[in-house]
C-alpha cells in the first residue's frame, strides 16, 4: 500500500481544515453535524457482530469499536473543555493519551453500548450548551498544552464537527473493507 492510499484511509474526508472566520452559517451547519452525530454513529454500528466490530479502517488504525470509544472519551473531554473555557480565564486544558486510551479494557471492550449511550446523553447536553452562546461567548478560549494553541470555543465547535465526520467515514471505511485490514 502506497503513503498516498495510508494518507487517504487515515483522512478519508481530509485533515481538519484551518478555521479562521467563522460565520453564524458556519456555527449552525457544525451544530447541527454534532447534533446528529449519536444517531447516526448508532446507526452505523448497534447491530455489528463481534467479527465486525473488530475490522480496523486502515493497517495499524484502530478498530471500529475502538473508534466508537474514542468518540466518547474524545467528546466528553471537549464538553468539559467547553465548559472550563465559559467559566475560566482561558484556562489550559488537560491533554489526554487517547492511543492508550484506546488500550485499556473499556476502550477495546466488545460492548460499545455504553460509549452509545455517553455519546447520545453527552451531545444532548453538549448541544443545549452550543445553541445557548452569544457569538462573545463563542470567542472565549483555551490553551491546549500539548500544542501550545489557544484556541476559541467557535474554531473549536468546526473542529468537533469534522471530528465527528472523520470518525464516521472511518467506520463506513472499515465496513466497506470487511477486514481487509
Amino acid at each position: 500500500m502506497n503513503h498516498l492510499n495510508l494518507e487517504k484511509l487515515k483522512f478519508p474526508i481530509g485533515k481538519c481544515p484551518k478555521i479562521d472566520d467563522v460565520s453564524k452559517n458556519d456555527l449552525e451547519n457544525w451544530i447541527a453535524i454534532i447534533e446528529e452525530f449519536p444517531s447516526k454513529i448508532k446507526n452505523l454500528t448497534s447491530t455489528l457482530s463481534v467479527e465486525e466490530l473488530i475490522w480496523m479502517y486502515r493497517p495499524k488504525g484502530w478498530n471500529i469499536k475502538q473508534v466508537v470509544h474514542h468518540c466518547a472519551d474524545s467528546h466528553m473531554n471537549s464538553f468539559i473543555r467547553f465548559k472550563l473555557a465559559l467559566t475560566e480565564d482561558v484556562p489550559t486544558i488537560k491533554p489526554y493519551e487517547e492511543a492508550l486510551w484506546a488500550e485499556l479494557a473499556d476502550g477495546n471492550s466488545n460492548d460499545i453500548s455504553p460509549s452509545l449511550q455517553i455519546i447520545e446523553s453527552v451531545h444532548i447536553r453538549w448541544v443545549l450548551l452550543l445553541k445557548s452562546l452569544s457569538s462573545k461567548e463563542l470567542k472565549r478560549q483555551f490553551f491546549h498544552p500539548a500544542n501550545l494553541k489557544i484556541s476559541s470555543l467557535e474554531e473549536t465547535v468546526g473542529v468537533y464537527a469534522w471530528h465527528c465526520e472523520h470518525h464516521l467515514a472511518h467506520i463506513e471505511q472499515a465496513l466497506l473493507h470487511k477486514g481487509l485490514f
